[in-house]
């Protein structure tokens, strides 16, 4: 694989990925490359959209610069090609034949009009797992509806659940809709490749990320079945049954930490809490009195909550975030840090597994420091990583159509002038 770091033993090295996929899907493509598929990015002729999301690397907008870009382009090789063109259909067709995978994300119908549908090229290549990542699917009366973040994660329900209950839904200040379907996508490419594997079948894989987002809603569909409630968007309080809520979220001296007071199988953390605070001088005696032994989850009523609300953020408030996490293990304490992105730069954890990895850019003569693998194999090799920098437009036309598909240059120079690549 041209480029590759050596000493990673690629979970899907043997794989080849076609990513038609613009900025709505660009992280199925992402997490399939980390883990050693030869992923082309196939671009149109002036590049990918998704070159133009900020923020721009030295504040300069040029599509070479866009961090969205490198962040989930990395280790991509990247063609152009016009897929409107006779030619480039064809070209694609080729590319088809010889691909594990094919992602994308046009509008429902996009590319079997062009021809490029999943049953044509599954002529071509019945092995082809074909991925289609859009906002609500392929069918029913939402498919050909457009969306924005905020539409994307009202309507899959996130948005109800976040933020303060006396004020309006909000969304999470990054784009997350997107994201949630292309995670969704690598995961369901892999699971038509396990049936390929045991079959020799290809498979069509139709993604909705609504579907995906509202599978993130964790516990709130449960907690109709289990308690008869509805959850509620509860800003830094968790709804725990009915009426009863649970601060989670608390300031420190330069920080947050997140705790949750719980009894029954965890009252011991609570009592060791409890105990600290006396050592910092805090009368506990109501709270000691209080049978947490005894109290299972979501007995916490709105009272003992508003009695326990006052001194345990005074005492947060008093000790740093570094403090209370130490503390916290020392007296076993389920207590943890709310981290910074800044934080996580010289994290123990995240440099023990070797986590950030700094890759050249000889464009710009220096190197950057990208996210590593998500990923090590149960012995601790590695099986996934980062090893190539995100590619310029149509950087790989000549190594991919010239050198491996066989065309001359002539013909590679007759497809540009064409305007096919």
């Amino acid at each position: 694989m041209p480029g590759a770091q050596g000493g990673i033993d690629f979970l899907l090295e043997p794989y080849r990925v076609l990513d038609l996929t613009d900025e709505r899907g660009l992280l199925a493509g992402k997490i399939l490359a980390d883990m050693g598929a030869d992923v082309l990015q196939v671009e149109p002729l002036g590049g990918s959209p998704a070159r133009n999301v900020g923020p721009f690397h030295g504040d300069d907008p040029q599509p070479e610069k866009s961090l969205f870009w490198w962040a989930y382009a990395a280790n991509k090789r990247s063609i152009t090609l016009n897929l409107e063109h006779k030619d480039g259909q064809e070209l694609l067709k080729k590319l088809v034949a010889k691909a594990d995978f094919l992602i994308e994300s046009f509008s429902p119908g996009y590319l079997e009009g062009l021809g490029l549908g999943y049953e044509k090229l599954a002529e071509i290549n019945p092995k082809l797992v074909m991925v289609s990542i859009t906002p609500f699917g392929q069918d029913g009366p939402y498919s050909n509806y457009q969306a924005t973040d905020i539409v994307g994660m009202a309507l899959g329900g996130f948005m109800y659940l976040t933020g303060d209950d006396d004020r309006a839904p909000v969304r999470i200040s990054f784009p997350h809709f997107y994201l949630h379907g292309g995670a969704a996508g690598a995961t369901a490419a892999m699971l038509a490749h396990t049936y390929r594997v045991t079959s020799g079948q290809g498979q069509y894989v139709d993604v909705s990320c609504q579907q995906a987002v509202a599978k993130t809603l964790a516990h709130a569909p449960q907690i109709w079945d289990i308690e008869g409630a509805i959850l509620k968007r509860q800003g830094v309080y968790r709804q725990t049954s009915g009426e009863n809520r649970v601060r989670i979220n608390w300031p420190c001296k330069d920080g947050y930490v997140n705790y949750m007071v719980q009894g029954g199988t965890v009252a011991y953390s609570t009592r060791a809490l409890l105990d600290w605070m006396k050592e910092d001088k805090f009368d506990t005696a109501d709270l000691d009195a209080v049978d947490w032994e005894k109290m299972g989850y979501g007995a916490i009523t709105p009272e003992l909550m508003a009695q326990l609300g006052g001194p345990l953020g005074d005492f947060f408030k008093g000790h740093t975030r570094a403090e209370l996490v130490q503390g916290s293990l020392d007296r076993r304490i389920l207590l943890f840090p709310v981290a910074t992105p800044s934080a996580l730069q010289g994290h123990p954890q995240l440099e023990a597994r070797g986590y950030f990895r700094e890759i050249e850019h000889p464009e710009l003569g220096e190197t950057v420091q990208y996210p590593g693998a998500f990923i090590k194999s149960g012995d601790g090799r590695d099986i996934a990583g980062v090893y190539r920098r995100p590619p310029l437009i149509g950087e790989h036309n000549v190594q991919v159509y010239q050198e491996e598909m066989g065309l001359s240059s002539s013909e590679l120079e007759t497809l540009k002038r064409s305007g096919v690549i």
